[in-house]
């Protein structure tokens, strides 16, 4: 699925796809190395592993500082600090980060307010970037694309970003944000991975 119609679903989509197609199958060896180069400053720390599937291609995380747990795709590594989790590919060319936003001290009312403050200023600063949002269905998650992103350092091309946002059930005033970045070539892919982390994501409020 592009990015353009994904903005225009109302579920996000695997489209078939499963973990084993983004692992890489070394038994979760790769949880074990650390990265010095990551950047997150002196407070980063490894995230708990909970449990590797190898037969699904992916590990559990959790990501205690956010309180919140998802499957990534063996291969990848899990580091979090006390505001975030990061997670990346081997390579680094698939990049995530899961956030606890609170949407009063955003000064946003809530999940629908934020993704169009956010898109809206993200625009505002960098013209060349587009940006889409939509609320999925349900009416509890809003997710942003956006395309033309620049490349950072390392980068081979421009990238595309994904912003899934949920809102706490119970208290509209707070929410997890979900970013995932991704080579612009690999976009759709990108949307297929999203999903199963999404999928997989318990999240406790």
């Amino acid at each position: 699925m592009a990015p353009a119609a994904a903005v225009r679903a109302q579920e996000l989509d695997a489209g078939g796809l499963t973990f084993r197609d983004f692992a890489v199958n070394d038994n979760g060896a790769s949880f074990n190395r650390g990265d010095p180069m990551i950047a997150g400053g002196p407070n980063q720390v490894s995230s708990k592993v909970l449990a590797i599937d190898n037969a699904g291609g992916f590990a559990r995380i959790q990501f205690g500082s956010i309180r919140v747990e998802i499957a990534i795709p063996l291969g990848w590594q899990a580091t979090e600090d006390w505001e975030r989790g990061v997670a990346y590919s081997g390579d680094k060319r698939f990049r995530l980060i899961v956030w606890r936003v609170d949407f009063a001290f955003e000064g946003v009312r809530d999940a629908e307010h934020y993704a169009a403050t956010k898109s809206g200023s993200i625009q505002a600063r960098r013209p060349a970037v587009k940006a889409q949002a939509r609320k999925l269905g349900g009416g509890a998650a809003y997710l942003i694309v956006y395309e033309n992103v620049p490349r950072a350092q390392g980068d081979g091309e421009p990238r595309v970003v994904f912003d899934l946002i949920r809102q706490n059930p119970g208290n509209p005033k707070e929410g997890i944000l979900l970013t995932l970045g991704v080579p612009t070539s690999e976009a759709a892919r990108g949307m297929n991975l999203l999903a199963l982390i999404n999928k997989s994501m318990k999240i406790n409020w």
